[in-house]
């Protein structure tokens, strides 16, 4: 980035702070501030170890020195701005996930658009919060997205601000169920003289792949028999033999199967189980970026703040309106809307934003600020000359 670009894009983000309303996170006294300036050269200088009593109002610091990104640590202190770690006396932090996709199985940043990166992380995103709340019962959730390329979510119940990093890599594990046992989501319980073997219906991953088995009767019950037997027999190890079985089961003891009871249609209904059990897995994790969450000192986007390698927002969303969500909308700061620029591109591309696409050519091209800005904070392009 030469220096006229990086002396433009500072200037544009210090007017958007001198107009922003940056709501500090609780306890922001507490907490370790820091942020990165727009150095020149090719790396970045992180300035960290400091505290509100040596920044001042929060507002009035990004107005002044319009850092490029700014950040808070998720732990809470007794002395924030101590230089070493030992030494800040550390209290409590939040549960922090971050998404991300560069981490997502199915995403390949070389040859998926920005905005396709967005949707498949923002999908990534229901499932952790459907995860976090309907399995863990959180409920001070703060989700955010984070400027860049994903989504941060921020838990402060009391339940969790004092968990060592072993036990938040407990949680981690259980999200991205990893060595999830399958077996142990069936427990044995009495039946009368004898025992039965049943799924655990009451929360957990037992409990939604209960709800897919139920899903995947109903998807079989729509169909003629036929076709419901060649879906069964689509399955690792269940022939048409055992396709029979289960599907007579599902027939003649239908209160079996809504109670979870998998001795109902013999081995090969366990064999479904076990099948629909791998696909919850695989649909319904989400793939957290482990350090994150198990860093109990971890610095993370201030939200409000602007992102200093998109220009976009770090934004708050309400848990529920992130399906409405549209980062390349709603995360544009207002400020970068209202103008145009020139800016000079070494290669073509494209850029989606406010539900526009804009075609960039090599050389110089004319464009609304906010492309402009978001192409020279990628480093895609520089700020031409007037």
């Amino acid at each position: 980035m030469d220096a006229r670009t990086r002396d433009y894009l500072k200037g544009r983000f210090g007017d958007y702070y001198r107009r922003a309303v940056v709501t500090p996170p609780p306890d922001a006294d507490a907490r370790e501030w820091g942020y990165i300036p727009w150095t020149a050269g090719a790396g970045t200088t992180m300035v960290r170890h400091e505290s509100l009593l040596n920044l001042g109002d929060i507002g009035d610091f990004l107005a002044r020195e319009a850092p490029r990104h700014a950040y808070f640590s998720a732990a809470r202190y007794t002395d924030p701005s101590a230089n070493a770690m030992s030494a800040k006396g550390w209290r409590s932090a939040d549960l922090v996930f971050d998404l991300d996709a560069d981490h997502l199985p199915a995403i390949d940043p070389e040859q998926t658009s920005y905005k396709g990166m967005l949707t498949a992380c923002k999908g990534a995103l229901l499932r952790l919060v459907d995860i976090l709340g309907d399995d863990f019962a959180f409920d001070h959730l703060e989700i955010v997205f984070s400027g860049g390329r994903g989504y941060h979510v921020h838990v402060r119940d009391e339940s969790v601000r004092e968990l060592d990093s072993e036990a938040r890599r407990e949680i981690v594990d259980y999200v991205r169920a990893i060595d999830l046992d399958v077996d142990g989501l069936v427990r044995t319980r009495a039946a009368g003289p004898t025992t039965q073997r049943v799924l655990r219906t009451e929360g957990g991953w037992g409990k939604r792949t209960h709800d897919r088995l139920l899903e995947f009767v109903a998807e079989l019950q729509s169909r003629d028999e036929a076709e419901a037997l060649d879906r069964l027999q689509e399955l690792d190890g269940i022939g048409e033999g055992r396709a029979t079985t289960i599907l007579g089961a599902f027939e003649r003891n239908p209160e079996a199967i809504e109670t979870g009871n998998v001795e109902a249609g013999g081995p090969g209904l366990r064999m479904l189980v076990e099948a629909l059990a791998h696909e919850v897995i695989e649909g319904q994790t989400a793939p957290i970026d482990e350090p994150v969450t198990t860093d109990i000192r971890r610095l993370i986007r201030l939200p409000g703040s602007l992102h200093g390698g998109t220009g976009l927002k770090v934004q708050r969303i309400e848990r529920d309106a992130i399906d409405e969500f549209d980062p390349l909308v709603d995360a544009v700061p207002e400020r970068f809307t209202g103008g145009e620029i020139a800016i000079e591109a070494d290669e073509a591309t494209t850029v989606d934003l406010l539900g526009e696409r804009t075609n960039i050519e090599p050389g110089v091209n004319t464009v609304r600020e906010c492309v402009g800005v978001f192409l020279m904070a990628r480093g895609d392009a520089e700020k031409a000359q007037e």
